[in-house]
């Protein structure tokens, strides 16, 4: 995982590239919503980008993580299909429930049998490297969902800057992204973490809850302000020294949220004693987003050295699915 982590920005270029140079055909019919279909690493790009262009589209998009789609889902809605490896039983299952009823639809994977039914039924698609962990290809899946999103005019195109902004902001800031992530990996270790970002940074929240459950194999969890004000604050109650809590935040997060947080972070500290913020860098919401994204995912990392742990085994997730092809 080290060398992943260690080429974010050379992946994130690659997958700039991969987007330019995309041949996907214009939209031909009236599109009413948008649902973005996939799981675990290939699928939290789609909640991370649909929060970064929420103030942009002026039609609903939702995340789906299950086999069947909403009965909602109709001729007129864009369905995009994101499975890294193109096998994914849900995310295949919603392909096919989304081509009998006739949507329109964009795939991104690397091959598979995503790949195969896109093909077939000459379907918008987009092709990113293969055999790698999903969830360190987050940089692939992620760009092509904003190039997805551009051709279907959801976002216009300065998202294009932002991500080569984004691109120069993090090789500039890698080292102190490193010291950081060194400095919060000491101070949360042997603990539980529960992270917590702003309402519209719930992905970058989600992202770090599995990079840690992935690549640390502990326990972790994330929560957004201001929905844990109104129940998991008052579970703190029950709080220790056991458990920690991040604040990934943003100077740009809103107000009253950045009061709640501060107050939030009061009553934690009578609990617990390890209560950390990082702020992100940057102008854009991309660079903001990508800056806590790649801070997190080292923070993951580093406590998989602490841990003792692969941080690229994921034996129990491969039994699973053995298993689940048993039946």
């Amino acid at each position: 995982m080290l060398q992943f982590i260690s080429k974010f920005t050379t992946q994130l270029q690659e997958a700039y590239e991969i987007g330019l140079n995309s041949d996907l055909k214009p939209l031909n019919k009236n599109i009413n919503n948008v649902i973005i279909c996939g799981l675990g690493g290939s699928g939290i790009g789609g909640k991370i980008v649909s929060q970064i262009s929420e103030n942009q589209t002026s039609i609903p998009i939702i995340t789906h993580n299950t086999y069947s789609l909403p009965n909602f889902v109709n001729e007129n809605t864009l369905v995009i299909i994101s499975s890294y490896s193109g096998d994914t039983e849900e995310t295949v299952s919603a392909l096919e429930e989304a081509i009998k009823r006739n949507c329109e639809i964009a795939c991104i994977t690397s091959g598979g049998k995503v790949k195969k039914i896109s093909e077939e039924h000459n379907l918008n698609h987009i092709i990113v490297p293969g055999g790698n962990p999903p969830r360190a290809m987050l940089t692939f899946s992620l760009t092509q969902l904003l190039f997805v999103f551009n051709n279907y005019k959801l976002i216009g195109d300065g998202f294009k800057k932002e991500l080569e902004a984004s691109i120069t902001l993090l090789d500039s800031e890698i080292e102190n992204i490193k010291t950081e992530a060194k400095e919060i990996t000491s101070l949360v270790k042997n603990t539980t973490i529960l992270a917590y970002t702003d309402a519209s940074f719930a992905g970058v929240g989600t992202r770090f809850k599995q990079q840690i459950n992935e690549n640390s194999k502990a326990l972790a969890f994330s929560n957004v302000i201001p929905e844990m004000n109104h129940n998991e604050l008052l579970g703190w109650t029950g709080g220790n020294e056991n458990f920690s809590a991040i604040f990934l935040r943003n100077e740009s997060d809103n107000q009253r949220n950045q009061v709640r947080m501060n107050i939030s972070k009061e009553v934690i500290s009578g609990k617990t004693k390890t209560v950390v913020e990082a702020f992100s860098k940057g102008e854009s919401l991309i660079e903001k987003t990508l800056y806590l994204i790649l801070l997190t995912d080292w923070i993951s990392l580093y406590l998989a050295d602490e841990y003792g742990v692969d941080s690229i085994e994921i034996k129990v997730i491969d039994r699973l699915k053995n298993e689940l092809s048993k039946h």
